[in-house]
C-alpha cells in the first residue's frame, strides 16, 4: 500500500478554437453530432459552444480528408494536437526572444542573493518592449519545472524515518538565573501516515541529536527500516551525493536498533519535502501558540510542544478521511520492527599509546587504565561509553574497565609483571606469613607493625630483613634478631651490621663473678 506526495504536471484536458477551453469530451460530443448531420445551430443549443467555433471544426474536419467517424476512435492526445491552433503566446516575437534567455536566467536564478524581480529589471533594460514582470515569471517558471520535473514518491508503511531541525529555536528561561536558553528544535516524521515527533534539545551536538533520535524511537514504539537524515554534522561526517560518511556514533546507534542511515542528498530538499512540510506545519500550530507562554525548564518547555503535536497529529489532514495519528496506528506501527531489550550507550573513539607504567590515559577524565605489561609503547584505541571502558591494541580487546571520571588510576593486577604484582600485593599479612619459617622474626615484625610507621618505610624493611633471611645462615640469622629484640632496636640496620661485622660470634653473655665476702656486705635485712 502506498501514498503519493507530489505530483506530475497534469495532461490538458481541454482545447478551444478561439482562446476559451472546450472540455475533451465535450469535443467529441460536437464531432459525433457532426457525424450525425445536425446543424450548426442545433449542436450550439446543446452544447452552448459559439456557432463560429463549430463552424471552425467543421473546416478543419473537412480539411483533414479523413471520415469523421476516424476521430472519433482517437484517442485524447491525437485530438488535441489536430485541433489545436496552438498558443498564439508562444508564437510571439517577444517569446522568441527571452527563449534564449531562459538557459542563463534560470541559472542566474541559483545564485545567492538573485531574485526574479532582479532579473526582469535587467531584461527589461535589455528589452524595453519585453514581458510585463507577471508573463516573464510565467515563463521563466514554466521552463524550470520542464527542465527539473517532480517524481511522484510512493511511500512504504514503516519504511522510512525523515530526520531534520526546525530552523527556528524555542526559549526558556532559567528559573535561577532568569538567563532566556534557546533550544534547538529535533523534527522527524514518517512520510507514509505523515505522523509527526518534535522535541526541543539544548544543541545539535551529538550527544543531543542521539537522544533525541532515541526518545523518537521510544515514542514510535519500533524501529524503520531506514533513517534518512539531513546533512547534519551530528549524522553526517563528510557529504557525498553517492557515498556519504556517516558519523561513526549514529552507525552504531543505527547497528543496535537494527536499522540503516541513508541521509538525503546535499542541496536537495526535494529529498525530505515530506520533514520539511512538517517543520512548516510547527511553526503554526506549535510555534504561534507558544510564542506568548513563558517556560522556566526544558521539561516544561518540551511537555507544552508535546502537548501541542499531539494535537496537530490528530487533525484531520485535508482531503483525507483520517488523521495522521490514525493511519500511524492502523498501519504503520505494527510493521515497525521491535526496540532492542539493552538500552543505547554512546561510544567514543579515542587512540593512545600505551605509557611505560602500563597504563593509557584518558585525557577528558584524566583517568590511568592498565593493559597487560607485553603491550608497553604499543599503540591502543579505547572505546568507551558512560559506563565501561574497552582497550583494543591491534583490534584485539586486551583489556575492560569500569568506567571511573574521577583522575587517578584503575589497575587490575593480572596486567602488571611480576614485580610489579608483588609490589601491589605488599601487606602486613603477606610479609607475616613469609617470615612465619623464622619464629624470631615473626615477633619482630609484630612488634615494628604495632608501633604503625609508615606503610612504605616499613613494607622497605621488611623486605631488607627477608632478603638478609636468604643470603645468612639460619642461625646466624635467629642470633641476629634475637640480639636486635634485646637491644630493642627493631630496625634492618641494625640487624645488618650484627651480620656483616658478625657481632654475633660474641653474642653469649660474659661469665658473671661473685662478689668477695667482707663485713660491708649488706645483707637483704638491711632495706627491710
Amino acid at each position: 500500500m502506498s501514498v503519493k506526495n507530489t505530483f506530475l504536471g497534469n495532461q490538458p484536458k481541454s482545447i478551444g478554437m478561439a482562446g476559451k477551453p472546450i472540455t475533451m469530451s465535450k469535443l467529441r460530443q460536437i464531432i459525433r453530432m457532426l457525424h450525425q448531420g445536425r446543424s450548426q445551430k442545433s449542436i450550439h443549443l446543446s452544447t452552448r459552444v459559439s456557432i463560429n467555433t463549430i463552424k471552425a471544426y467543421r473546416r478543419k474536419l473537412k480539411k483533414s480528408g479523413k471520415p469523421i467517424d476516424y476521430f472519433l476512435s482517437q484517442d485524447e492526445l491525437s485530438l488535441s494536437k489536430f485541433f489545436s491552433s496552438g498558443d498564439p503566446a508562444y508564437k510571439d516575437i517577444r517569446y522568441e526572444q527571452m527563449k534564449e534567455l531562459l538557459p542563463s536566467l534560470s541559472q542566474e536564478l541559483g545564485k545567492k542573493g538573485v531574485t526574479k524581480g532582479l532579473l526582469w529589471q535587467e531584461y527589461i533594460e535589455g528589452h524595453p518592449d519585453g514581458y510585463k514582470y507577471s508573463q516573464f515569471c510565467f515563463h521563466l517558471r514554466r521552463y524550470m519545472r520542464q527542465k527539473h520535473p517532480n517524481l511522484p514518491l510512493d511511500h512504504l508503511p514503516a519504511d522510512k524515518l525523515y530526520i531534520d531541525y526546525a530552523g527556528a529555536t524555542l526559549p526558556y528561561i532559567d528559573a535561577e538565573t532568569g538567563e532566556v536558553i534557546n533550544c534547538q528544535v529535533f523534527v522527524a516524521c514518517l512520510p507514509y501516515s505523515d505522523y509527526c515527533f518534535a522535541m526541543a534539545v539544548p544543541s545539535q551536538t551529538t550527544d543531543d541529536f542521539i537522544f533525541a533520535l532515541k526518545c523518537c524511537l521510544e515514542h514510535l514504539g519500533g524501529v524503520p527500516k531506514a533513517l534518512v537524515p539531513d546533512n547534519l554534522k551530528a549524522a553526517v561526517v563528510q557529504t557525498n551525493r553517492y557515498e556519504p560518511k556517516i558519523n561513526r556514533v549514529l552507525e552504531d546507534f543505527a547497528n543496535h536498533y537494527g536499522t540503516v542511515v541513508v541521509p538525503a542528498r546535499p542541496r536537495k530538499p526535494q529529498d525530505k519535502a515530506l520533514v520539511e512540510n512538517q517543520v512548516k506545519l510547527i511553526y503554526q500550530r506549535a510555534y504561534a501558540r507558544m510564542r506568548n507562554q513563558q517556560y522556566f525548564s526544558l521539561q516544561e518547555l518540551n511537555n507544552a510542544l508535546i502537548s501541542y503535536i499531539g494535537k496537530h497529529n490528530q487533525t484531520r489532514m485535508q482531503k483525507r478521511d483520517y488523521c495522521r495519528t490514525e493511519q500511524f496506528v492502523s498501519k504503520e506501527k505494527p510493521l515497525l520492527s521491535p526496540l532492542p531489550d539493552q538500552p543505547f550507550e554512546i561510544k567514543y573513539y579515542r587512540n593512545y599509546t600505551v605509557a611505560q607504567n602500563g597504563h593509557v590515559l584518558m585525557g577528558i577524565d584524566q583517568r590511568h587504565y592498565s593493559v597487560p605489561f607485553e603491550y608497553i609503547g604499543q599503540k591502543a584505541q579505547l572505546i568507551y561509553t558512560d559506563t565501561i571502558v574497552n582497550i583494543f591494541v591491534q583490534s584485539k580487546l586486551v583489556a575492560t574497565h569500569r568506567r571511573n571520571k574521577t583522575s587517578g588510576y584503575t589497575t587490575n593486577k593480572d596486567h602488571l609483571c611480576s614485580q610489579h604484582q608483588h609490589y601491589r600485593s605488599r601487606s602486613t599479612d603477606n610479609y607475616l606469613k613469609k617470615a612465619s619459617m623464622c619464629p624470631e622474626l615473626e615477633r619482630m615484625m609484630e612488634v615494628m607493625i604495632s608501633k604503625k610507621q609508615y606503610p612504605e618505610q616499613l613494607f622497605r624493611s621488611f623486605d631488607g630483613l627477608l632478603n638478609l633471611m636468604r643470603s645468612y645462615p639460619k642461625e646466624h640469622f635467629e642470633t641476629a634478631i634475637r640480639m636486635a629484640i634485646e637491644a630493642e632496636q627493631y630496625n634492618y640496620t641494625f640487624v645488618q651490621n650484627v651480620l656483616r661485622n658478625k657481632t654475633y660470634i660474641n653474642s653469649s653473655p660474659p661469665p658473671q663473678t661473685p662478689l668477695p665476702q667482707h663485713e660491708n656486705t649488706r645483707g637483704k635485712s638491711y632495706y627491710n
